[in-house]
């Protein structure tokens, strides 16, 4: 648990509240891009099916061919032994009585900022060690390739080998470093004109090849990842709860909100996510 010590006023447990649970969805790099979010108090099991039946074709009156190999798998969310996020955040009664300014803004970007770069860290590389969240690219069955910011066409091969398996990708992951490096290159040695957005009039930093990008520190330069985000499941035990402490800290004269949430990650069709690795 992280405690800090914040200039910000006494807010309501609901006010707070307010703040913090809708803009995390909107501040979290991974929730902001559609996965499949489910609510959840317990462990959760989503089915899987593995290998279905082989229709054909059958004359009329035919005799039609039963299947009786279909096998199914599931996912597993949330075990009961899966950490949450926490934090506390402390300031003083005299900041309270002095403040002349409405800093429930700044009270929320402060919280959300907290809690969605911890969230994202996990979400995307998280190791999944100690009860704690597996991360895209640490998930097991993706689909892997190589990264190369110096040739476009690593990420064309990325896409393929998607497209090949009959899936659309819909949202890039890739560090700042990396995609400053992909929007520098030049048709050629001699042109000026750059290779991924040669119109300047257009608004430059969203898509690569037609897929929206998002663009992230979480991930280090030389990873990305490439996903149709609708099959990636996402199970919440509670939305960012906050805590008023009133008691803890009175020795100080200072009054703390505790934030706590909880979250796990599962990949509903491993192969639709792609994670690309830069050559050392």
């Amino acid at each position: 648990m992280v405690e800090q010590v914040a200039t910000n006023p006494t807010l309501l447990q609901d006010q707070v509240a307010s703040l913090l649970v809708q803009p995390l969805e909107a501040a979290s790099v991974v929730l902001a891009a559609g996965p499949r979010i489910f609510d959840t108090a317990s462990e959760l099991r989503i089915p899987k099916l593995v290998s279905g039946t082989t229709p054909g074709f059958v004359a009329e009156g035919g005799e039609i061919a039963s299947t009786h190999d279909v096998t199914f798998n599931e996912v597993k969310l949330m075990p009961t032994e899966r950490k949450s996020i926490k934090s506390i955040l402390r300031y003083s009664n005299e900041l309270v009585r002095q403040s002349v300014i409405g800093i429930d803004s700044v009270l929320k970007a402060r919280l959300v900022k907290d809690v969605s770069d911890a969230l994202d860290t996990a979400l995307l590389k998280g190791a999944g060690t100690t009860n704690s969240i597996k991360g895209l690219t640490a998930q097991s069955g993706v689909t892997t390739g190589a990264l190369d910011v110096t040739d476009p066409d690593s990420l064309l091969d990325a896409i393929a080998a998607l497209n090949a398996q009959e899936i659309i990708p819909n949202r890039w992951f890739i560090s700042g470093a990396d995609f400053a490096s992909l929007r520098k290159l030049k048709e050629s040695a001699s042109s000026a004109r750059y290779l991924l957005e040669p119109d300047p009039s257009k608004q430059s930093g969203t898509t690569l090849f037609g897929i929206p990008v998002t663009i992230t520190n979480k991930l280090s330069a030389g990873k990305a990842i490439l996903a149709d985000m609708s099959t990636v499941a996402i199970a919440r035990d509670t939305s960012p709860s906050v805590t008023v402490l009133n008691e803890r800290y009175a020795e100080f004269d200072e009054v703390g909100l505790r934030v706590t949430t909880r979250y796990d990650l599962g990949l509903l069709h491993p192969k639709a996510v792609a994670v690309l690795t830069a050559t050392p």
